[in-house]
C-alpha cells in the first residue's frame, strides 16, 4: 500500500482540528505528503524526556499520555493528547532535546513528519514558521490556564476545569452533553497534583450533583454546561 495513500485517508479527521483546518491548503498538502503513519502498543514509549527530537505528530487514534519524571523517580502526568492533537513543535524551535515523555495509553495510531522534512518545507516557505507559531503558542495559553487554576480556583474547581477540557478537545464533537473521557481516577489525581483520595472524593460530589458519572476506568460527563459554570463561576470568570 502507498504511505501516502493511507496518511491522506486521514485528512478528514485532522480537519476536525482547529490548528490543521485553520492551515494554508498547500502547508496541508506538504505535511499529508511528508507524513508516515506510526502504531504503538499500550504501554509503548514513543519517546521520553532528552532524546533527541525526530519530528511532529499527529494522534489519529488512541491516546498519548505526556508526563515528566524527576531524578528521585516521581512522575507528574502533565496532559493527554487524543485525536486529533499535534505535538512536538518545541523541538522544531529550540533544537533542543525533547523535553517529556510520550507513551500510548491504548493501542494508537499517529502520523509523523520527519525533523528534516519539515526543516525542508520552513527553508521552502519560510511565512509558515508563523503557523507553526500558532501551534506552540496554543500550549502557552494552556499553561497559562493551568497556571490560573492553581492561583484562582479551589481543587474541585480546577478538577471541573480539567473535565471540561478533556469534554471539549475530544476527537467527536457532534455531542458534547454526554462524553466519556477514558482516564483513571490515579491519572487524574497526578495531573491536578492531588491524592488519589481526594480526587475520588472530588469526583463523587460533582457526580451527586448530576454533572459526571463515575465508570470503570473513565467518567462520563452528563452536563458539559453545569461543569462549566461549577469550573468558572462569575465571582473568578474573565
Amino acid at each position: 500500500m502507498n504511505p501516502h495513500d493511507t496518511v491522506t485517508r486521514y485528512e478528514g479527521l485532522l480537519r476536525t482540528g482547529q490548528w490543521f483546518a485553520q492551515l494554508p491548503a498547500s502547508l496541508q498538502t506538504g505535511l499529508l505528503d511528508a507524513a508516515t503513519i506510526v502504531h504503538l502498543h499500550a504501554g509503548q514509549v514513543l519517546f521520553e524526556q532528552n532524546d533527541t527530537a525526530h519530528g511532529l505528530y499527529a494522534v489519529i487514534s488512541g491516546c498519548i499520555s505526556i508526563s515528566r519524571q524527576r531524578a528521585d523517580g516521581k512522575e507528574a502526568l502533565l496532559t493527554l493528547m487524543e485525536s486529533p492533537h499535534w505535538f512536538g513543535e518545541i523541538t522544531l524551535f529550540d533544537r533542543m532535546n525533547r523535553t517529556h515523555n510520550a507513551v500510548a495509553l491504548g493501542d494508537t495510531v499517529l502520523i509523523h513528519i520527519r525533523g528534516e522534512l519539515l526543516d525542508q518545507l520552513l527553508a521552502k516557505e519560510p511565512h509558515y514558521w508563523q503557523n507553526f507559531g500558532q501551534l506552540l503558542t496554543d500550549k502557552i495559553r494552556l499553561l497559562l490556564n493551568q497556571a490560573e487554576d492553581l492561583a484562582l480556583r479551589t481543587t474541585g474547581q480546577r478538577l471541573a476545569n480539567r473535565l471540561v477540557y478533556f469534554a471539549e478537545n475530544a476527537s467527536n464533537r457532534s455531542d458534547r452533553s454526554r462524553r466519556i473521557i477514558p482516564i483513571p481516577q490515579e491519572q487524574l489525581a497526578m495531573m491536578l497534583y492531588l491524592t488519589r483520595q481526594t480526587t475520588n472524593q472530588l469526583l463523587k460530589d460533582l457526580e451527586r450533583q448530576g454533572l459526571i458519572k463515575l465508570v470503570y476506568g473513565a467518567i462520563e460527563i452528563l452536563d458539559i454546561d453545569g461543569l462549566r459554570t461549577f469550573a468558572d463561576p462569575p465571582s473568578i470568570s474573565k
